[in-house]
């Protein structure tokens, strides 16, 4: 019994957390078809039938000095936003990811008796140990992407449970290689290299230009490169590119990684995926020197990219900061080119990780969900 209808409020933040709500509220409508979910969304959840009062390009930017310059017009966002949640009272608030964002609005929520669940547990193992106290006052539960957080929460008193990651049920264990390429009108003996520099404006802003670089430096005959373009970017990437013989394809970063045969991609989400997709990748991340500096001091680990993360080891290279140089990128590029054995001991691994990842996301989150709504 209980909520026939329940309504959802959520708030999701870029690119990837667009489309890891978009993959929870298909979850949430298989348990109940006639929700109503609102608040900020992008264009996968809006396709999910979720009501954007903003889209969620308003909230991604990323790093200290981005969010500064946008500071005044966030904060009004959160502030109209959480008025209008206490207005309507939604029988639970998922905020997605946007840690700094959604955490303060979770906490005013909660604080007038909302419900409220964050999914994705911030990487606090990785830099920021502070967020515990913050997490504890803004969410009633965390749905964890990876099997290693809900017992680090558990210790800080926080309610979490491992739900899976979600893009390890979208994507298939065996990449849809053959189709991908014919979409891309790439052929079967192209060697394919994908160029992953990341969704938001400061990853294009620093991170595109060497890896364009690397680009040009890797170019040879039989050779292709293909780069997606998220939404709304192709007037910041169009001009980087230039006259460099890259394949620009909007969106569809999926298609692009089931097609190539490596990919230099930053860290992030796009790790991930690429490590799903079993593909040999270099890892590259470049910030703002500010944003830099104050993340080393925080740094828990050695490394950032998450298929380390996961393998608690350099399974791939990443280039960081100072060596994310051209050269550095093309000669980690031709390196792994070059050696076969190396590139089946990561097809092995990544197989590793996407079965462990592999929980049916969808389901485990409703099923968290409605047991924090009372009427499991």
């Amino acid at each position: 019994s209980g909520m026939v209808v329940p309504r959802f409020g959520m708030v999701a933040g870029e690119a990837s957390g667009d489309l890891l709500a978009s993959l929870l509220l298909q979850g949430l409508r298989a348990r109940w078809p006639a929700l109503r979910a609102q608040g900020i969304g992008g264009p996968k959840m809006q396709a999910q039938g979720f009501e954007a009062w903003w889209p969620s390009s308003k909230l991604s930017v990323f790093g200290y000095v981005d969010a500064l310059l946008n500071l005044r017009e966030l904060l009004s966002i959160r502030k109209q936003l959480g008025n209008r949640l206490l207005a309507e009272r939604p029988d639970v608030f998922i905020g997605i990811d946007a840690p700094d964002f959604n955490f303060g609005l979770e906490a005013r929520l909660r604080a007038a008796g909302l419900k409220t669940v964050h999914f994705v547990c911030p990487s606090i193992w990785a830099w920021r140990p502070e967020r515990i106290e913050k997490i504890r006052v803004a969410a009633d539960h965390v749905l964890c992407l990876f099997p290693w957080e809900p017992e680090i929460l558990q210790r800080g008193g926080i309610a979490a449970s491992y739900v899976g990651h979600p893009l390890a049920d979208a994507i298939p264990i065996e990449p849809p290689r053959e189709a991908a390429r014919a979409a891309l009108g790439l052929c079967a003996d192209d060697t394919v290299i994908a160029l992953l520099p990341g969704s938001r404006k400061s990853e294009i802003r620093y991170i595109a230009p060497p890896l364009i670089a690397a680009a040009r430096r890797l170019q040879q005959p039989g050779r292709r490169f293909v780069l997606p373009v998220a939404p709304g970017l192709r007037p910041l990437v169009e001009p980087l590119v230039g006259d460099a013989p890259i394949q620009l394809v909007d969106g569809q970063s999926h298609t692009v990684l089931a097609a190539c045969d490596l990919t230099l991609v930053a860290s992030g989400t796009a790790a991930l995926e690429a490590a799903l997709f079993k593909r040999p990748m270099v890892i590259a991340y470049k910030l703002h020197a500010l944003n830099h500096w104050r993340m080393k001091g925080k740094a828990l680990q050695p490394w950032i990219g998450l298929p380390n993360i996961i393998a608690r080891e350099f399974l791939v290279p990443e280039l960081l900061q100072d060596a994310c140089t051209p050269e550095n990128l093309a000669r980690e590029a031709e390196s792994l080119l070059a050696d076969a054995p190396r590139r089946e001991r990561l097809h092995a691994a990544f197989v590793q990780q996407h079965e462990l990842l592999r929980r049916d996301t969808a389901t485990q989150a409703a099923h968290a969900i409605a047991q924090i709504l009372g009427h499991a």
